[in-house]
Protein backbone atom coordinates (compact mmCIF):
# COMPACT_ATOMS: atom_id res chain seq x y z
CA UNK A 1 0.00 0.00 0.00
CA UNK A 2 1.42 3.47 -0.92
CA UNK A 3 1.59 5.29 2.14
CA UNK A 4 2.25 9.31 1.76
CA UNK A 5 5.76 8.79 3.31
CA UNK A 6 6.09 6.69 0.57
CA UNK A 7 4.66 8.92 -2.36
CA UNK A 8 6.72 11.69 -0.10
CA UNK A 9 9.78 9.87 -0.60
CA UNK A 10 9.22 9.02 -4.70
CA UNK A 11 8.28 13.02 -4.94
CA UNK A 12 11.90 13.96 -3.34
CA UNK A 13 14.32 11.15 -5.32
CA UNK A 14 12.28 12.51 -8.44
CA UNK A 15 13.76 16.01 -7.62
CA UNK A 16 17.09 15.23 -6.91
CA UNK A 17 17.09 12.84 -10.07
CA UNK A 18 15.50 15.64 -12.12
CA UNK A 19 17.70 18.22 -11.42
CA UNK A 20 20.60 15.84 -12.73
CA UNK A 21 18.68 15.63 -15.84
CA UNK A 22 17.84 18.93 -15.80
CA UNK A 23 20.96 20.45 -15.97
CA UNK A 24 22.27 17.56 -18.77
CA UNK A 25 19.54 19.09 -20.87
CA UNK A 26 20.32 22.75 -20.33
CA UNK A 27 23.39 22.55 -22.48
CA UNK A 28 21.19 20.85 -25.14
CA UNK A 29 18.76 23.25 -24.97
CA UNK A 30 21.82 26.16 -25.16
CA UNK A 31 23.09 24.86 -28.44
CA UNK A 32 19.55 24.47 -29.86
CA UNK A 33 18.40 28.10 -28.54
CA UNK A 34 21.53 29.76 -30.39
CA UNK A 35 22.24 27.64 -33.22
CA UNK A 36 18.91 26.28 -33.71
CA UNK A 37 20.01 22.63 -33.91
CA UNK A 38 20.40 19.42 -32.22
CA UNK A 39 23.55 18.51 -31.07
CA UNK A 40 23.74 14.60 -31.87
CA UNK A 41 27.50 14.57 -29.79
CA UNK A 42 25.42 15.50 -26.33
CA UNK A 43 25.41 12.06 -25.40
CA UNK A 44 29.18 11.43 -26.41
CA UNK A 45 30.88 14.02 -24.76
CA UNK A 46 29.25 13.37 -21.50
CA UNK A 47 30.77 9.76 -21.63
CA UNK A 48 34.13 11.30 -21.89
CA UNK A 49 33.24 13.52 -18.98
CA UNK A 50 32.25 10.85 -17.41
CA UNK A 51 35.65 9.10 -18.02
CA UNK A 52 37.45 12.50 -17.23
CA UNK A 53 36.15 12.25 -13.64
CA UNK A 54 36.64 8.31 -13.20
CA UNK A 55 39.89 8.79 -14.35
CA UNK A 56 40.49 11.98 -11.94
CA UNK A 57 39.59 9.76 -8.93
CA UNK A 58 41.98 7.04 -9.48
CA UNK A 59 44.50 9.42 -9.14
CA UNK A 60 42.89 10.51 -6.25
CA UNK A 61 40.76 13.77 -7.10
CA UNK A 62 37.42 13.15 -5.64
CA UNK A 63 34.73 14.05 -8.22
CA UNK A 64 33.27 17.44 -6.45
CA UNK A 65 36.84 18.19 -6.19
CA UNK A 66 37.46 18.02 -9.99
CA UNK A 67 34.61 19.41 -11.04
CA UNK A 68 35.46 23.16 -11.45
CA UNK A 69 38.95 21.69 -13.23
CA UNK A 70 36.72 19.63 -15.72
CA UNK A 71 34.56 22.46 -16.44
CA UNK A 72 37.07 24.35 -17.67
CA UNK A 73 38.94 21.98 -19.25
CA UNK A 74 35.97 20.86 -21.25
CA UNK A 75 34.58 24.83 -21.72
CA UNK A 76 37.98 24.74 -23.73
CA UNK A 77 37.49 21.37 -25.54
CA UNK A 78 33.41 22.30 -26.46
CA UNK A 79 34.98 26.07 -27.69
CA UNK A 80 37.77 24.28 -29.63
CA UNK A 81 35.37 21.46 -31.23
CA UNK A 82 32.66 24.02 -32.45
CA UNK A 83 35.52 26.46 -33.28
CA UNK A 84 38.34 24.36 -35.39
CA UNK A 85 35.93 21.15 -36.47
CA UNK A 86 32.09 21.67 -36.73
CA UNK A 87 32.02 25.57 -37.98
CA UNK A 88 34.93 24.83 -40.62
CA UNK A 89 33.05 21.44 -41.71
CA UNK A 90 29.47 22.85 -41.30
CA UNK A 91 30.22 25.76 -44.08
CA UNK A 92 27.37 27.68 -42.77
CA UNK A 93 24.78 25.45 -43.28
CA UNK A 94 22.89 24.57 -40.44
CA UNK A 95 21.83 20.48 -42.03
CA UNK A 96 25.68 20.38 -42.08
CA UNK A 97 26.04 20.77 -38.40
CA UNK A 98 24.09 18.26 -37.53
CA UNK A 99 25.87 15.95 -39.49
CA UNK A 100 28.88 16.86 -37.93
CA UNK A 101 27.70 16.65 -34.77
CA UNK A 102 26.17 13.11 -35.65
CA UNK A 103 29.85 12.12 -36.99
CA UNK A 104 31.72 13.38 -33.88
CA UNK A 105 29.73 11.35 -31.55
CA UNK A 106 30.45 8.24 -33.47
CA UNK A 107 33.91 9.23 -33.42
CA UNK A 108 34.21 9.66 -29.42
CA UNK A 109 31.82 7.12 -28.78
CA UNK A 110 34.36 4.50 -30.90
CA UNK A 111 37.47 5.60 -28.79
CA UNK A 112 35.79 5.07 -25.86
CA UNK A 113 34.87 1.85 -26.74
CA UNK A 114 38.80 1.28 -28.30
CA UNK A 115 40.77 3.17 -25.44
CA UNK A 116 38.57 1.25 -22.41
CA UNK A 117 36.58 -1.70 -23.98
CA UNK A 118 32.80 -1.82 -23.16
CA UNK A 119 33.46 -2.55 -19.61
CA UNK A 120 30.94 -0.49 -16.63
CA UNK A 121 33.24 0.88 -14.24
CA UNK A 122 32.22 2.50 -11.05
CA UNK A 123 33.72 4.08 -8.16
CA UNK A 124 33.37 3.50 -4.21
CA UNK A 125 33.62 6.69 -2.05
CA UNK A 126 33.13 7.07 1.65
CA UNK A 127 29.85 9.22 1.15
CA UNK A 128 28.33 7.22 -1.81
CA UNK A 129 25.29 6.05 0.35
CA UNK A 130 25.60 8.09 3.32
CA UNK A 131 21.78 10.07 3.37
CA UNK A 132 20.78 13.10 5.52
CA UNK A 133 17.11 13.46 6.95
CA UNK A 134 14.47 15.56 6.01
CA UNK A 135 12.21 15.40 8.41
CA UNK A 136 10.40 11.65 8.46
CA UNK A 137 12.58 10.91 4.74
CA UNK A 138 16.10 9.68 4.37
CA UNK A 139 17.94 11.51 1.15
CA UNK A 140 21.12 10.44 -0.64
CA UNK A 141 23.66 12.68 -0.17
CA UNK A 142 25.00 12.51 -3.07
CA UNK A 143 21.88 13.04 -4.81
CA UNK A 144 21.18 16.52 -2.43
CA UNK A 145 24.33 17.47 -3.58
CA UNK A 146 23.31 17.02 -7.60
CA UNK A 147 20.42 18.77 -6.97
CA UNK A 148 22.37 21.76 -4.92
CA UNK A 149 25.05 21.67 -8.00
CA UNK A 150 21.79 21.47 -10.37
CA UNK A 151 20.11 24.15 -9.43
CA UNK A 152 23.34 26.79 -8.68
CA UNK A 153 24.54 26.06 -12.23
CA UNK A 154 21.11 26.76 -13.69
CA UNK A 155 20.58 29.50 -12.00
CA UNK A 156 24.31 31.22 -13.14
CA UNK A 157 23.91 29.95 -16.61
CA UNK A 158 20.56 32.11 -16.56
CA UNK A 159 22.34 35.63 -14.76
CA UNK A 160 25.15 34.85 -17.11
CA UNK A 161 22.45 34.93 -20.33
CA UNK A 162 20.56 38.05 -18.70
CA UNK A 163 22.76 40.07 -17.24
CA UNK A 164 26.55 39.89 -18.92
CA UNK A 165 27.66 40.91 -22.16
CA UNK A 166 28.62 37.53 -23.57
CA UNK A 167 25.34 36.82 -22.42
CA UNK A 168 23.67 39.27 -24.38
CA UNK A 169 25.60 38.63 -27.22
CA UNK A 170 24.46 35.16 -27.29
CA UNK A 171 20.63 36.00 -26.67
CA UNK A 172 21.19 38.41 -30.28
CA UNK A 173 22.44 35.75 -32.19
CA UNK A 174 19.78 33.85 -31.23
CA UNK A 175 17.26 36.07 -32.15
CA UNK A 176 19.14 37.12 -35.29
CA UNK A 177 22.19 36.39 -36.68
CA UNK A 178 23.04 38.55 -39.78
CA UNK A 179 21.13 41.47 -37.33
CA UNK A 180 24.03 40.51 -34.26
CA UNK A 181 26.78 40.87 -37.04
CA UNK A 182 26.07 44.01 -38.21
CA UNK A 183 26.52 45.35 -34.44
CA UNK A 184 29.63 44.22 -34.55
CA UNK A 185 28.98 40.26 -32.86
CA UNK A 186 31.15 37.65 -33.70
CA UNK A 187 28.91 34.78 -34.44
CA UNK A 188 31.50 32.24 -34.76
CA UNK A 189 33.14 33.38 -31.21
CA UNK A 190 29.31 32.91 -29.62
CA UNK A 191 28.39 29.50 -31.33
CA UNK A 192 31.86 28.54 -30.04
CA UNK A 193 31.33 29.85 -26.07
CA UNK A 194 28.09 28.54 -26.48
CA UNK A 195 29.14 24.78 -27.70
CA UNK A 196 31.41 25.48 -24.61
CA UNK A 197 29.17 26.27 -21.90
CA UNK A 198 27.19 22.96 -23.36
CA UNK A 199 30.26 20.69 -22.42
CA UNK A 200 30.98 22.23 -18.95
CA UNK A 201 27.50 21.89 -18.47
CA UNK A 202 28.12 18.34 -19.46
CA UNK A 203 31.42 17.81 -17.13
CA UNK A 204 29.23 19.27 -14.02
CA UNK A 205 26.86 16.50 -14.84
CA UNK A 206 29.27 13.97 -15.06
CA UNK A 207 30.78 14.61 -11.83
CA UNK A 208 27.75 14.46 -9.88
CA UNK A 209 26.41 11.20 -11.39
CA UNK A 210 29.56 9.63 -11.00
CA UNK A 211 29.28 8.61 -7.14
CA UNK A 212 25.96 7.32 -7.97
CA UNK A 213 26.08 5.44 -11.26
CA UNK A 214 28.52 3.59 -13.58
CA UNK A 215 30.52 4.71 -16.76
CA UNK A 216 30.88 2.99 -20.24
CA UNK A 217 30.94 4.27 -23.47
CA UNK A 218 27.56 4.11 -24.32
CA UNK A 219 26.23 5.36 -21.17
CA UNK A 220 25.22 9.19 -22.48
CA UNK A 221 22.33 7.79 -25.12
CA UNK A 222 19.65 7.08 -22.44
CA UNK A 223 20.54 10.55 -20.82
CA UNK A 224 20.72 12.00 -24.03
CA UNK A 225 17.14 10.68 -24.86
CA UNK A 226 15.61 11.85 -21.30
CA UNK A 227 17.39 14.98 -21.89
CA UNK A 228 15.58 15.58 -25.40
CA UNK A 229 12.19 15.05 -23.97
CA UNK A 230 12.80 17.23 -21.12
CA UNK A 231 14.12 20.31 -23.83
CA UNK A 232 10.65 19.69 -25.90
CA UNK A 233 8.73 19.56 -22.53
CA UNK A 234 10.32 22.95 -21.15
CA UNK A 235 10.31 24.49 -24.64
CA UNK A 236 13.15 24.43 -27.41
CA UNK A 237 15.89 27.15 -25.95
CA UNK A 238 14.65 27.89 -23.19
CA UNK A 239 16.92 27.60 -19.74
CA UNK A 240 13.93 27.86 -17.33
CA UNK A 241 12.10 25.27 -19.15
CA UNK A 242 14.89 23.00 -19.14
CA UNK A 243 15.24 23.07 -15.34
CA UNK A 244 11.44 22.72 -14.53
CA UNK A 245 10.94 20.02 -17.24
CA UNK A 246 13.86 18.29 -15.81
CA UNK A 247 12.35 18.23 -12.11
CA UNK A 248 9.09 17.56 -13.64
CA UNK A 249 10.73 14.36 -15.98
CA UNK A 250 12.56 13.21 -12.17
CA UNK A 251 8.99 13.32 -10.70
CA UNK A 252 7.57 11.57 -13.32
CA UNK A 253 10.15 8.78 -14.06
CA UNK A 254 9.79 7.93 -9.86
CA UNK A 255 6.20 7.94 -9.55
CA UNK A 256 6.37 5.96 -12.70
CA UNK A 257 8.39 3.39 -10.88
CA UNK A 258 6.72 3.25 -8.22
CA UNK A 259 3.73 2.37 -9.33
CA UNK A 260 4.46 0.45 -12.28
CA UNK A 261 7.82 -1.16 -11.26
CA UNK A 262 10.96 -0.41 -12.07
CA UNK A 263 11.65 -1.73 -15.45
CA UNK A 264 8.36 0.32 -16.63
CA UNK A 265 9.29 3.74 -14.82
CA UNK A 266 10.52 5.55 -17.78
CA UNK A 267 7.10 4.88 -19.61
CA UNK A 268 5.87 8.03 -18.08
CA UNK A 269 8.29 9.92 -19.19
CA UNK A 270 8.13 9.08 -22.81
CA UNK A 271 3.65 9.48 -22.60
CA UNK A 272 4.55 12.88 -20.81
CA UNK A 273 6.46 13.80 -24.47
CA UNK A 274 3.75 12.32 -26.51
CA UNK A 275 1.21 14.58 -24.73
CA UNK A 276 3.27 17.41 -24.98
CA UNK A 277 3.77 16.89 -28.76
CA UNK A 278 -0.17 16.89 -29.24
CA UNK A 279 -1.20 19.75 -26.92
CA UNK A 280 1.49 21.82 -26.55
CA UNK A 281 4.19 21.11 -29.25
CA UNK A 282 5.88 24.67 -28.08
CA UNK A 283 6.63 23.38 -24.56
CA UNK A 284 5.62 24.74 -21.45
CA UNK A 285 8.27 27.56 -21.58
CA UNK A 286 7.96 27.83 -25.71
CA UNK A 287 6.12 30.52 -27.33
CA UNK A 288 2.73 30.30 -28.30
CA UNK A 289 2.82 31.87 -31.84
Amino acid sequence: MLTPDILAAAVVNGLTTGAVYALIAVGLTLVYGVLHIVNFAHGAILAAAMFAAYFAFQYGVDPYVALAPLAVVFFGLGYAAQRLVIGPASHGEDRNVLLVTLGLSIVIENLLLAAFSSDTRSINTTYGFATIRLGPLFVSLPKAIGFGVSCAVGMTLWALLNYTDIGKAIRAVAKERMGARLVGIDPPHVFAVTFGLSAACLAIAACVLLPVYYVDPRVGEAYVLIAFTIVVLGGMGSIAGAMVGGLLIGVVESLSGLLLGDSLGQLGIYLIFILVLLLRPRGLFGATA
